[in-house]
């Protein structure tokens, strides 16, 4: 996979992810804008870019399966009643520019386009910030505004049909080793009791990483989690988890991930103490 344009992120003089704004990718994958590879301070690698069981995963970014019937995740898209299902309803992420752009971040402007015609204009802020010698925070806001003329609506598979599916917004395809990586929260461990549920903060432990991501603003920490270990490890919010997302003409929906990026195992005290490090005013 190539592209004409990216930009490395730094912190504290190391490379620690590679944003890639114009991607050639094949239009079934809903090519978008995304950072891969994401690293540890120490350099362990904590992204996948279209690895074999989702092609359509794309490291870090911000992917959403139904805007107004419009794929912009990539691969299939649940239909009601009928399942997973190959249509032409593909969108793509078109960087227009950056309005700012730095070693440690940038703001950037996109439109996200589909049938001919732009649906949203995104403004994406992405920061990068030391924690420690051993951790480091990302620090991702965007903000969808339905610049058509009539009301939008933002959806996932869970608000067509299909229980446990309600991804879409930030998302996060993590490093898949040759263990499945643990996942809690300050009060639940294991997938089945972290996914579709809201918490403060969720961690994601490999074998010598741990990312540990939390809502940055209220709105934020009110969605739902999206989590996968044993099928593939990714995280990511719930922008439509049981109903559909309204957006009127020249309405905004914006959302704050702060992830943390570390080196080692972290437990919970030091998981918690790192967000509220990331995550303070």
């Amino acid at each position: 996979m190539t592209s004409n344009e990216s930009t490395v992120l730094r912190v504290a003089g190391r490379p620690v992810g590679r944003y890639v704004t114009r991607p050639e990718l094949p239009a079934r994958l809903s090519p978008r804008p995304y950072l891969h590879p994401v690293t540890t301070l120490a350099g362990t690698a904590v992204t996948e870019l279209a690895p074999a069981d989702h092609a359509h995963h794309l490291g870090v970014g911000v992917a959403v399966p139904d805007v107004e019937g419009f794929n912009f995740w990539g691969g299939r898209t649940y239909v009601r009643d009928q399942g997973p299902t190959e249509l032409d309803n593909h969108g793509s992420q078109r960087h227009i520019a950056f309005q700012l752009r730095d070693p440690d971040g940038f703001v950037e402007e996109l439109r996200w386009v589909a049938a001919g015609g732009e649906l949203l204009r995104e403004r994406r802020t992405v920061a990068a910030a030391e924690l420690t010698d051993q951790a480091w925070a990302l620090d991702l806001t965007f903000s969808l505004t339905n610049v058509t003329k009539g009301p939008l609506s933002i959806g996932s598979p869970a608000t067509n049909g299909r229980p446990g599916a309600a991804y879409g917004g930030f998302f996060w395809r993590a490093r898949k080793e040759a263990s499945v990586p643990e996942v809690f929260t300050a009060g639940a461990d294991g997938e089945g009791e972290v996914h579709g549920r809201p918490a403060d903060w969720l961690a994601l432990r490999g074998g010598t990483w741990t990312l540990v991501f939390a809502g940055a603003t209220e709105q934020t920490r009110r969605d739902p989690w999206f989590v996968r270990t044993g099928e593939y490890p990714g995280v990511g919010s719930s922008l439509a988890h049981e109903e559909r997302l309204p957006l009127p003409p020249g309405e905004t929906v914006v959302r704050r991930v702060v992830t943390v990026v570390a080196d080692g195992r972290l437990d919970r005290d030091a998981a918690a103490a790192l967000v509220r490090k990331a995550v303070s005013p």
